[in-house]
């Protein structure tokens, strides 16, 4: 009986080789269910493609449009999820485990599509403030950042299929950049399937997306400079990619997230009969069986107190000995084998390794049950416990990774003494320390950050909510320094600027605002008869401004406005207060200057605008006495468009303003951005 041929998707279609390749078991009875090749593909050919056909395509699209084409795949793909279990479960993954990688996974592409909300609806991005770089400053700097023109080329850890892909995938589409998904071979039938149903879906522009599941040795020797590479899976495979002639040549982003020593920590304030200690125990076994302990960021040191070593071996080994392993279709079963026979032999050979430094404490690799499998035929591995009675001199527990449901305790004296276990992993994605001391906290956590891209702070206050310890979130990076590959991934924007080009641009500030449609301060305004308050977000254009009327403030002003806030701070109240101060007399309240700057730049009658969205970047640059005239220059900085959220929601848009209010003497008093709703045009 012949295998079902894996199908790769390549230049707009999907292709099957005729023979070969390699061939994937069923992790769970041993079975030859598929077989994987890449044989017919042209990988130039494949990057040219996403090259000139995907990434015109995604560029032309805003931040906007491709965040709302991620929030339709999601959903779409989530209609399909139960299909992606019945798979998912040939890896060996329980319903949990394929939660995380499935759901979780799709959860990624519905957090990148909310992110499009940080981004304007334009297809590039606006930098940070502007660099004066003049002394009148009509000349400024600025920094905007553009879609790479080249291909992403995602290298794809066994143990997340579905994860893996569209965590990285979210962030490249939301940049605007084209992709290319090689997922580890030995579990890419799962990413298949996933992938043909967001081929079927016809939401992804053509050429944003392209598929490898069998080999893919050589694709780097055609990458270019505005290409990027990112790579999950070993430290060793990954130091080999990354130093690729044609990756050093080209000077082309590679961005590596290789499996790491995580290690969680005890702290010594915790004692047994805390809350914390029963989340510490939680945590180390949750990480030890979830996917077989098959996780990059899988807990592989437990650092505990030397005087409670004793009490987290019992705690741990109860724990442990209630975990069934088995099928996980079978009831009861709460871990599955590990993803193939390959990985299971591995990893038995790291734990041998081991073992000839430090001793197991709990389970062993030969005398353990599996509940409806043969464990031969299988991948299963029990849980194993190590204890090392001296971490400083035995050192394989910091150098030697077991990618299973193995870990070791690890006893430590003093804080200090953690700190320095814990870095000595030589770079970690994850580290934990749970504790109910915050200064103990603080302490671990500025001695320990230097080697840890992560670390999670856990206690009985944020232990119910808490996402755990091997959970990487959407908004925060992935990645860790040293070992862990020096790579970050997602990070909420932060990702997404791997996939732009950062360019300074220099001059006018006119020019500059026509560049990035952003008004730069300095620029040309253009005044109008009618006034902005009156206008639709459509008819509002970027430089646009209102030159108010003026008021001159008085001491009535002030006390009136103490009177009303409560606001009765000296250097507004008592002129016998001041010596010693930078004020001369009694000044006025800058919210008041804000306040009256507002009432002297809107227009009271209804209109267009819905409503005041908020304040930024406000400061107060010069005191205003009583006696001073001020006026306001009110400046259209910037439109953010927004989609409707349902057919009776308002059609608007958000308006940023500059608030400029000068003196008498034409000098800025006070500065601000304020945001206001204003309604379409449409909507009437």
């Amino acid at each position: 009986m012949s295998l079902k041929q894996l199908k790769n998707y390549a230049e707009g279609k999907w292709m099957t080789a005729s023979k070969g390749g390699d061939v994937l078991f069923n992790a769970i009875t041993g079975e030859s269910i598929y077989t994987a090749s890449s044989e017919g593909l042209d990988f130039g050919a494949m990057m040219h493609y996403a090259r000139k056909v995907g990434g015109p395509k995604l560029r032309k699209l805003t931040f906007q449009e491709r965040g709302r084409m991620l929030k339709s795949l999601a959903m779409y793909l989530m209609e399909k999820k139960e299909y992606f279990y019945t798979i998912s479960a040939l890896t060996g993954a329980t319903r949990i485990d394929s939660w995380v990688d499935i759901e979780g996974g799709i959860g990624n592409l519905f957090t990148y599509a909310s992110l499009r909300r940080q981004f304007p609806n334009e297809r590039y991005y606006v930098d940070g403030d502007a660099a004066k770089l003049s002394k009148n400053g009509t000349f400024i700097g600025h920094h905007i950042m553009v879609p790479r023109e080249g291909v992403a080329i995602h290298i794809n850890a066994f143990n997340f299929p579905v994860w893996g892909m569209l965590e990285k995938i979210a962030v490249n589409l939301l940049a605007g950049v084209p992709a290319i998904v090689k997922p580890a071979t030995l579990t890419s039938y799962l990413t298949e399937v996933v992938f043909e149903e967001i081929i079927k879906s016809n939401i992804l522009p053509e050429g944003s997306l392209q598929l490898i599941c069998g080999s893919a040795r050589g694709i780097l020797d055609t990458v270019e400079t505005q290409d990027v590479v990112t790579f999950t899976g070993s430290a060793e495979t990954g130091k080999k990619l990354k130093s690729h002639q044609r990756i050093l040549s080209e000077s082309v982003s590679f961005n590596m997230e290789a499996d790491s020593l995580n290690c969680c920590v005890l702290g010594n304030d915790v004692q047994t009969n805390m809350p914390e200690f029963d989340i510490f125990i939680k945590e180390v076994v949750r990480e030890m069986t979830t996917k077989a302990g098959q996780k990059c960021t899988a807990i592989r040191r437990i650092i505990v107190p030397a005087d409670r070593v004793e009490d987290v071996q019992i705690a741990l080994g109860k724990r442990l000995k209630g975990t069934v392993i088995g099928d996980p279709s079978k009831e009861g079963v709460r871990m599955g084998p590990l993803a193939g026979i390959v990985q299971r032999n591995e990893v038995r050979e790291k734990v041998l390794h081991l073992a000839k430094s430090q001793e197991i404490v709990i389970g062993n690799l030969e005398q353990f049950e599996v509940v409806g499998a043969d464990k031969e035929k299988g991948a299963f591995l029990p849980p194993i416990v190590f204890f090392n009675d001296a971490p400083f001199q035995k050192t394989d527990c910091h150098n030697i990774e077991a990618f299973g449901p193995v870990s070791t305790i690890i006893p430590y004296n003093t804080v200090e003494e953690a700190i320095e276990l814990a870095k000595l992993g030589k770079g970690s994605l994850v580290c934990s320390i749970i504790t109910k001391d915050d200064d103990l906290a603080r302490e671990f956590v500025l001695g320990a950050a230097s080697m840890h891209g992560r670390i999670l702070v856990l206690n009985n206050d944020c232990a119910k909510e808490s996402t755990g310890h091997g959970s990487p979130m959407p908004l925060l990076v992935h990645g860790g320094p040293g070992r862990a590959g020096g790579g970050e991934e997602m990070g909420g924007k932060r990702g997404v600027m791997h996939y732009l080009q950062r360019t300074a641009i220099q001059g006018s500030p006119t020019t500059l605002s026509k560049v990035t449609n952003v008004y730069q301060q300095g620029g040309k305004q253009t005044e109008t008869d009618v006034h902005p308050f009156k206008k639709y977000f459509e008819d509002l254009f970027v430089g646009e401004t209102l030159i108010t009327a003026k008021h001159t403030v008085t001491e009535t002003d002030i006390t009136n406005f103490a009177n009303v806030s409560g606001d009765n701070f000296y250097a507004h109240m008592d002129a016998t207060s001041l010596e010693g101060t930078i004020f001369e007399r009694r000044v006025a309240h800058g919210y008041f200057i804000l306040s009256k700057a507002a009432g002297l730049f809107v227009d009271a009658k209804k209109g267009p605008v819905l409503l005041n969205y908020g304040i930024d970047e406000c400061r107060f640059t010069k005191p205003v006495y009583p006696g001073a005239t001020i006026g306001v220059k009110l400046t259209v900085k910037e439109k953010v468009d927004q989609e409707k959220r349902s057919e009776e929601d308002i059609a608007k848009g958000i308006v940023r303003w500059l608030v400029d209010v000068y003196d008498e003497t034409g000098e800025t008093v006070a500065i601000a951005t304020i945001l206001t709703m204003v309604k379409k045009r449409n909507q009437e």
